[in-house]
């Protein structure tokens, strides 16, 4: 048998860009809510500090630096409230809190 019988191996999968569904789980749902709010910002998010699943989808909040600054620890960083349908779809967003980077929760 030559290479040439050989069937072609299959093609690499595409990832996932803005607004293509990832169904199923915590890892998928963050990483919709970050890739569609960077598209809507033009600013790329930091980290997810929250995520929970509701009845509807996924609520994830990002933080997202709004305003760099220097000394870092004087930039300005929002949380946003991204809110997913099952699918992993954008159902809507708020910013839910402003902050530097310096400030600490009191508790």
């Amino acid at each position: 048998m030559s290479t040439s019988d050989l069937p072609d191996p299959a093609p690499n999968p595409a990832p996932p860009t803005a607004g293509t569904p990832v169904v199923g789980d915590a890892v998928g749902a963050m990483r919709n809510a970050r890739a569609q709010l960077a598209e809507l910002l033009g600013r790329t998010p930091e980290s997810v500090s929250a995520i929970s699943r509701d009845g509807t989808g996924w609520q994830v909040d990002v933080e997202v630096v709004e305003l760099e600054r220097i000394p870092d620890s004087t930039s300005v960083l929002a949380v946003y409230r991204v809110k997913l349908d099952a699918d992993g779809l954008l159902l809507g967003y708020a910013r839910s809190r402003r902050y530097t980077r310096g400030q600490v929760d009191r508790q």
